[in-house]
């Protein structure tokens, strides 16, 4: 039986890592988390989902990560969808962060906790995401590091920076 690749038949470049020339350094924004306990355990406001989560490692990463975008690079809120299921074959899974633009999976986003590298492992998770959804961009991020990369169905593009929502970022 071929594997998930080969099922979507648009993976055709090599399903390895492409090496990062730049790894790209994030200032986050401030913003007024509201994080309570409950039981015990920390929850956090998730103001897009408009409700409380756990929060944890990933999470915080998560949250950071989704207030860069909203406020540095201005990207809709209303067009931002966070952990979400889809079909990848026959497996449900959960994405992190999808953002659409003309109705059409735009820019995906796979969080890990700060202690997560940025490794083959992560980025094998992001394609399985990726051969469902078929975004335009896609980015890993720990929080201290992100990846960031354009696709179409023939090969993947390093980037030097993320996309602003309204203009097309610079391939290098």
């Amino acid at each position: 039986m071929p594997g998930i690749f080969e099922q979507v038949n648009w993976l055709k470049y090599k399903k390895t890592i492409p090496p990062a020339r730049l790894m790209i350094k994030i200032a986050y924004p401030s913003y007024p988390y509201k994080i309570e306990m409950k039981d015990g355990k920390e929850y956090i406001f998730d103001p897009l989902r408009k409700k409380w989560v756990r929060l944890s490692p990933e999470e915080w990463v998560r949250q950071n990560f989704l207030q860069y975008l909203l406020q540095v690079k201005y990207y809709p809120a209303s067009l931002i969808a966070v952990e979400k299921e889809i079909m990848v074959g026959e497996l449900k899974k959960r994405f992190d962060i999808l953002v659409y633009k003309n109705d059409q999976p735009w820019l995906l986003v796979e969080c890990k906790e700060m202690n997560i590298p940025i490794d083959e492992i992560v980025f094998q998770q992001l394609l399985r995401y990726q051969s469902s959804l078929q975004a335009s961009y896609i980015i890993i991020t720990n929080g201290n590091e992100t990846k960031v990369w354009a696709t179409n169905k023939k090969e993947i593009i390093n980037l030097h920076a993320i996309p602003d929502y309204n203009d097309n970022p610079i391939v290098t």
